[in-house]
């Protein structure tokens, strides 16, 4: 399975970005897919996830209310709607394919695929 995510790029604080992440190899609809984020000296963190079935998670308190993910089956791409940017949502996004269900936990060892990252870089 292979996976390519678009629409980073530079954003005010306070701006919008959409990113997308399409796969390609085999069947998208059975995946849960994730988003996760990766800041430079830091961890790599879990920010959202959506079923199979279109069950959404989204873990850290900060992207709630601001980020939603959303899934197109027919494009076989996920999408991750960011408003209301901070300059701390400055990272490279990662999006990734695991089993059909989104985990409690964003366990980044749920995921069985991940892409190459898109860089979002929030001015202040």
């Amino acid at each position: 399975v292979q996976l390519v995510e678009s629409g980073g790029g530079l954003v005010q604080q306070g701006g919008s970005l959409r990113l997308a992440c399409t796969t390609s190899g085999s069947t998208f609809e059975i995946y849960a897919m994730g988003w996760f984020r990766q800041a430079p000296g830091k961890e790599r963190e879990g920010v959202s996830c959506i079923s199979h079935s279109n069950d959404t998670s989204y873990y850290p308190d900060s992207v709630k209310g601001r980020f939603t993910i959303s899934r197109d089956n027919a494009k076989s791409t996920v999408y991750l709607e960011m408003n209301s940017l901070k300059p701390e949502g400055a990272a490279n996004y990662f999006c990734a394919a695991g089993p059909t269900a989104c985990p409690l936990v964003p366990a980044k060892d749920w995921y069985d695929y991940w892409g190459q990252g898109t860089q979002v870089t929030v001015s202040s």
